[in-house]
């Protein structure tokens, strides 16, 4: 959202007002902009900013286009077109990485979750970001290419992924409740399965352009 002060623009996610004679008592409005209005042609990918909505708080990321410039603009436009909106965050391994971004984590969807993609697959962008805590990047199958809309967020240093995976992001702010999601009770084969869902309500693009 573009909001202008005396002549001038900034770009905000939310906006803070002051009451005079209620003891200068404030109150944060958050503003979403108008996702089908985004243009993703004109965007500056390295200052915008994706907040991710979940049960657990919400989580803002930004990206390395200069590392990763199609995976980056993959991730933005699935989130402008509200493809994350009502997934889950289905494998979470406390300690090294929390997983979301599947279509069949969807109420309703009949796929097995972890195995879902956009109907597309994006060819591998590896390059020499470490992936270290809050470091965000692609899932994929055993093939390099296989990356399409499933996507991990780094807990704690992971080097055996350097150059293997898609490193695309990282955490601006949130990592308290990456924290919290690791923290939540699994079970399954892997142990990696939350026993009560970990939703992604909605990924708000907050838009920046050239």
């Amino acid at each position: 959202m573009k909001l202008v002060f005396g002549g001038g623009e900034s770009v905000a996610d939310s906006v803070t007002f002051k009451w005079p004679g209620l003891g200068g008592a404030e109150a944060q409005v958050a503003v979403s902009p108008d996702q089908s209005k985004i243009d993703l042609d004109a965007l500056d990918y390295s200052k915008t900013r994706v907040r991710l909505v979940t049960n657990y708080g919400d989580i803002t990321l930004s990206f390395f286009p200069d590392k990763a410039p199609n995976h980056v603009r993959n991730f933005v436009k699935l989130a402008k077109q509200g493809f994350y909106d009502g997934t889950q965050f289905h494998r979470v391994i406390k300690g090294f990485m929390v997983q979301g971004g599947c279509p069949n984590t969807k109420e309703g969807a009949t796929g097995r979750p972890g195995t879902g993609n956009p109907g597309y697959t994006i060819d591998a962008e590896f390059n020499d970001t470490p992936h270290e805590r809050g470091i965000v990047s692609m899932a994929r199958s055993t093939d390099p290419n296989s990356a399409g809309s499933q996507f991990f967020i780094v807990h704690q240093k992971a080097s055996h992924l350097d150059n293997q995976y898609t490193a695309f992001g990282k955490v601006d702010k949130g990592m308290k409740v990456v924290d919290a999601i690791a923290d939540v009770p699994c079970g399954g084969p892997q142990r990696s399965t939350p026993l009560e869902p970990v939703r992604l309500n909605a990924a708000v693009v907050f838009p920046v352009y050239k």
